[in-house]
């Protein structure tokens, strides 16, 4: 049987390490980001919707744009810029 490839292929036990801390409540799921705001990227392992690749966990970036209920999020990632769709589930504001 072939292995899987996918984003999540093997990574379970990551993402879901912490899985008793991080119950999912209504305040999270009606967050509201502004443009320009700087955001953590924080995965909750429990909500699958608008999730960014784990890889992104920690990392902390601006919010440019809305697209529907999702934050267009810009973020360094090495010595280039990308621009993630993440649900504002898995965000959190940077201090």
């Amino acid at each position: 049987m072939k292995m899987s490839k996918g984003k999540l292929a093997r990574r379970s036990r990551l993402i879901g390490r912490f899985k008793h801390k991080r119950r999912l409540t209504v305040n999270d799921l009606i967050k509201d980001f502004k443009i320009g705001d700087s955001v953590i990227i924080d995965i909750k392992s429990n909500y699958h919707k608008g999730m960014p690749h784990p890889r992104y966990r920690g990392r902390r970036g601006v919010v440019i744009d809305h697209q529907g209920k999702a934050c267009v999020v810009k973020v360094r990632d090495g010595g280039k810029y990308k621009t993630l769709i993440v649900s504002p589930v898995h965000l959190k504001a940077a201090a």
